[in-house]
């Protein structure tokens, strides 16, 4: 009688045999793997969930497209279905036969590749068919729809989308990542090399999309905040260069700062009760400090854990600097760097370098760390003691981790089997700034070419400010799309508008008499105060008597009086574009003037006639050099008056560039929106319509400037636009409605500008 294991082998054979009967399948690499997919596979379904599985292995062997669609369904299903529950095999069978009917059939191979990650970050049945039906909508939408040709033939973006869905489910949710997908479609179904680059996560359209509907605290978003806090802190003016987390990297990238600037991930999470804000503070004070304090040195006598312990050691030492000088850094460092607990490092069979030094500095930041190592506890005394002796240097603190490192030294330490839980302090940088060498290696490539430690001089740009962009086409926002950046108008000649208005003194003139009507007539009296522009009577008295018969007097003896009735913001915008170096005849003087110095002469006036009035008003001049350089110019602001700094900035104005008018208006609107009066006005300048060098369709930033005039209209902003080119009526309706004047003798604009002015708020 046979034992019961060969019973049980026959069975097994049997089973097997029938199993690859229903697979059908004759690829010499599935029967290699087969038995194997199949233990797995009942360890899992149900029976019913078998047969389901063996018929769609069956239905992608046959199918026409290699071996590897059945390879990676056998393997990939079973730990699939732990997730999901073996139910979910219809809905996804059906994505299959869809794609395997369609064009688009070599779709289904990455489809399968990533189907177990992206079951693992859609563990719900609904969750998974959400993404299943983005899959559908994704294939109907961008499949046989390019150039409009009716004709079969394979979506572009959909093999590099399956093989990104991962990574993007990672930083997304489900609908953040149905939004980004529509994005993409609607803005390339033409295009199918933009499509490509689009869901391969290439192109920075992409990216930028994805940083609006993911997870975290952008940098981009908080860029001015924290240039504020490096500035204010540190004092130092260093770029802010983002570098990209959403893409799987090894090895992963960390802080640093080189040249260009100090380089900073461009989204954090909050993590461990630290805000994602926090964190870049952290990452800056830690970076500002090296900066301030750290001095490079010569790396080549150093081995690699030599010089890992160095690395140490310093952070160490310039993050006790930056505490000393500014205590609340102690609190999110401690948050943010790892407890390593001891003896987790088996010394036997693992590097424990990153473990040991990791604990260290640990103890430096916790003085209730609860290690009992003897070394680290002594070093740990060796250290403070080095640091209250003064600041150290770069150099003794060198020394010390020398000698960390010759007394704990194991022979286990040059193992390629290194331990890296909890070693990862987040908020630091890498360290290449310590390092110079004496001859080029190969280690030097790796670093940029050092640049003193001193923090470069303050520029005369403010950080970037990101702005959207409205594409007509999709009828949808390109997010960050342009950079702008404000500066302050270099000075020129003072002297130089105080002759255009002696030019101009019988205009001047006439203006004064229709300004004295339109100056607000009822003044409201403000009484009780200590410094005013006469004497309250009343009240004088009051605190006479008072004082006579020995009580206090009131101080607020003065009244002061204010116009009511006239509550006006005013922020005048300027086209500092090339065409304004164009000549004009000019009838009255029989000679030429340019465009920009007739200019000159009107907003001169018109600054005169408005502070003659008494409104709040600012002047700012723009123009762009592509969409990643917007400029924009203050000549004026509102805390200033008319004197002789602001005249000598609009005597120095220049035409340059083009004209990116959307983006310059909705920063003159960030400024006037925060004016409290009733009423605000934009008045633009402009002498053409809105074109830039890096685009080619005419209509684009035409239909970006008339949507910004409706985001305006919005904010409670009134747009008018004077301007000055004689073809005018062929796009500024478009743009501004009926809210504008085309001056088609530009010599008259000294004249018209104060006067229209004076019209749109008498």
């Amino acid at each position: 009688m046979p034992d019961t294991d060969s019973k049980n082998g026959a069975r097994w054979e049997e089973r097997l045999r029938a199993y690859r009967e229903r697979l059908a399948c004759g690829f010499p690499q599935v029967a290699e793997v087969f038995e194997d997919c199949m233990r797995e596979a009942l360890a899992v379904l149900t029976s019913a969930g078998v047969g389901g599985y063996l018929d769609t292995a069956r239905f992608l062997g046959g199918m026409g497209r290699g071996v590897e669609p059945v390879l990676v369904f056998l393997e990939e299903w079973p730990p699939i279905a732990r997730t999901l529950g073996e139910d979910a095999l219809p809905a996804i069978s059906a994505t299959m036969h869809a794609l395997c009917k369609s064009p688009n059939a070599r779709a289904i191979t990455p489809f399968l590749q990533t189907l177990a990650a992206v079951a693992r970050r859609l563990p719900s049945g609904p969750q998974m068919q959400r993404y299943l039906d983005l899959i559908d909508d994704f294939t109907a939408r961008t499949t046989g729809s390019i150039h409009g040709i009716q004709q079969t033939f394979a979506s572009p973006g959909l093999p590099d989308f399956l093989a990104q869905a991962p990574a993007l489910l990672d930083k997304l949710s489900i609908s953040g990542l149905h939004k980004w997908v529509d994005y993409g479609i609607r803005n390339y179904p033409n295009h199918p090399e933009r499509q490509r680059e689009y869901f391969g996560l290439q192109s920075a359209d992409s990216r930028a999309v994805l940083q609006r509907e993911r997870h975290g605290t952008l940098l981009v978003d908080n860029e001015r905040l924290l240039d504020i806090y490096l500035r204010g802190l540190w004092g130092d003016s260093a770029q802010l260069v983002p570098y990209p987390t959403d893409i799987e990297q090894l090895p992963r990238p960390v802080p640093y700062y080189d040249a260009s600037g100090m380089r900073l991930p461009d989204v954090l999470d909050d993590v461990a009760g630290v805000s994602g804000i926090n964190r870049y503070r952290a990452t800056l004070a830690h970076i500002a400090a090296h900066r301030r304090w750290s001095m490079p040195m010569f790396a080549d006598n150093c081995s690699p854990m030599q010089r890992m312990a160095i690395e140490v050691f310093e952070d160490s030492r310039i993050e006790t600097l930056a505490m000393r000088a500014y205590p609340g850094l102690r609190r999110i460092f401690l948050a943010l760097h790892p407890a390593p607990l001891e003896g987790a490092c088996d010394p036997e069979t693992t590097s424990c370098l990153r473990h040991r030094l990791t604990m260290f500095s640990r103890a430096l930041l916790d003085a209730e760390h609860g290690y009992h190592d003897a070394e680290l506890l002594k070093f740990v005394r060796h250290f403070h003691d080095t640091m209250a002796q003064g600041n150290s240097s770069s150099e003794e603190i060198a020394a010390l981790a020398l000698a960390y490192i010759a007394r704990t030294r194991r022979q286990s330490d040059q193992l390629a089997d290194v331990h890296f839980a909890d070693t990862e302090v987040s908020y630091r940088d890498d360290n290449r700034h310590l390092w110079r060498f004496h001859e080029l290696s190969d280690d030097e490539e790796m670093f940029d070419e050092q640049r003193p430690m001193e923090a470069p001089a303050d520029g005369d740009r403010l950080p970037p400010r990101h702005y959207p962009e409205w594409d007509y086409q999709s009828q949808s926002y390109r997010p960050d799309w342009v950079s702008l950046y404000e500066s302050l108008h270099p000075a020129g000649d003072a002297a130089d508008i105080d002759r255009v208005l002696e030019k101009h003194a019988a205009l001047a003139s006439r203006l004064k008499r229709l300004l004295d009507i339109l100056k607000p007539q009822d003044k409201l009296r403000i009484r009780y105060q200590e410094d005013g522009s006469e004497l309250d009577l009343d009240v004088a008295l009051r605190s006479l008597i008072d004082f006579k018969s020995g009580a206090s007097p009131d101080p607020r003896i003065n009244m002061s009086h204010r116009t009511n009735g006239r509550n006006l913001s005013v922020l005048v915008l300027l086209d500092l574009s090339q065409s304004l170096a164009d000549k004009v005849e000019v009838a009255a003087s029989g000679g030429e003037q340019s465009i920009l110095e007739l200019s000159q002469e009107a907003v001169s006036l018109l600054a005169w006639s408005i502070e003659q009035l008494g409104d709040p008003f600012a002047i700012a001049g723009f123009h762009s050099d592509s969409r990643h350089d917007v400029r924009y110019l203050h000549l004026k602001g509102y805390s200033e008056r008319w004197n002789d700094a602001v005249k000598a900035r609009l005597a120095a104005m220049q035409a340059g560039y083009s004209t990116r008018m959307g983006a310059a208006m909705r920063h003159a609107a960030h400024y006037l929106a925060a004016q409290t009066a009733d009423k605000k006005l934009l008045l633009v300048l402009t002498d053409g319509q809105p074109a830039d060098v890096d685009v080619h369709d005419e209509r684009l930033l035409i239909e970006d400037a008339r949507k910004s005039v409706e985001e305006l209209d919005q904010q409670g902003i009134f747009t008018y636009c004077i301007n000055l080119d004689r073809r005018a009526d062929d796009y500024v309706g478009d743009i501004f409605g009926r809210r504008y004047t085309v001056i088609d003798n530009i010599a008259r604009l000294p004249e018209r500008l104060p006067e229209l002015f004076m019209a749109l708020t008498r």
